[in-house]
């Protein structure tokens, strides 16, 4: 065998294997997009293309008379955007201050950080709940954003830093020396290179709260305050009125502010993923 036929070989079953990990990926998606038009409320006998197609499902999910899905969706925005911008600011500062600055506690609180990056927030659900119960946040989307922006500095502070670490200190020192101030340093020196990361933070923060169904259902009790993973769920818990085609509808829709957001930051993401994952 030769290297030609060898490397076509090679090349081939590499073509294989990404188009059966595709087929695998894709499949589920086109199922549930396929379900969502299918008439009924059961997904039995749902299929990819769905015979009699419509679009009803849809129309009621819109129908605030019939439905609560908007004021869901609603809500799941305004906690993931906030949850979002809150995340960017407070990890920004925080990682810079663990990459530019030496303090007492400094490696210790580093070590925290990983440490409580590995605890997911529902091993504390308990704790949360008395908490969000003492401070009347239970049932608030305060409290959910609370909740969402704590579990997300650890990790991402650590992911930020190591990005940081990355730019050159000089760049620091030449705006010091030019009288610039650490604040004017951080916003006009480092956060301008450091958009790749940024980028990779605000999509980790975004996605997390908008997909999240554990955290939301222990806090939220009033129907119109549900996010959209607990309403969704209602459609279908309920043993006498289940709609499990509405919640396909419903499941859909949920992808588009995601998708959206990956394609706006797609330049972004690869280069903040791997720079970030060098060690300070």
């Amino acid at each position: 065998m030769n290297i030609k036929t060898s490397k076509y070989i090679r090349l081939t079953l590499t073509y294989i294997v990404v188009a059966f990990m595709f087929m695998i990926i894709l499949y589920p998606i086109l199922w549930i997009i396929g379900s969502s038009f299918n008439p009924g409320d059961s997904l039995s006998g749902s299929s990819i293309i769905p015979e009699n197609a419509t679009l009803a499902h849809y129309k009621e999910l819109f129908d605030l008379e019939k439905s609560d899905y908007l004021y869901w969706y609603w809500n799941s925005l305004k906690v993931s955007v906030l949850t979002m911008l809150i995340t960017v600011i407070l990890v920004s500062l925080t990682a810079y201050s663990f990459s530019r600055y030496r303090f007492v506690g400094r490696k210790n609180g580093l070590m925290t950080f990983l440490i409580l990056q590995m605890v997911p927030n529902f091993a504390a659900l308990i704790a949360i709940f008395v908490l969000a119960l003492l401070t009347g946040l239970l049932d608030s989307h305060l409290g959910l954003i609370l909740v969402y922006v704590g579990g997300q500095i650890p990790m991402n502070t650590y992911l930020m830093k190591g990005y940081l670490d990355t730019i050159p200190k000089e760049l620091d020192e030449s705006a010091r020396m030019d009288g610039a101030g650490h604040l004017r340093v951080f916003f006009q020196i480092v956060m301008p290179l450091a958009k790749p990361i940024v980028a990779v933070v605000a999509l980790f923060a975004f996605i997390a709260p908008f997909a999240d169904f554990i955290i939301a259902n222990i806090l939220l009790r009033s129907e119109k305050n549900y996010t959209l993973a607990v309403g969704l769920y209602k459609l279908i818990s309920d043993q006498f009125g289940a709609k499990f085609t509405e919640f396909a509808a419903g499941s859909v829709l949920i992808a588009i502010p995601i998708a959206i957001l990956f394609l706006c930051f797609q330049k972004y993401f690869v280069s903040g993923l791997t720079a970030g994952g060098t060690k300070g």
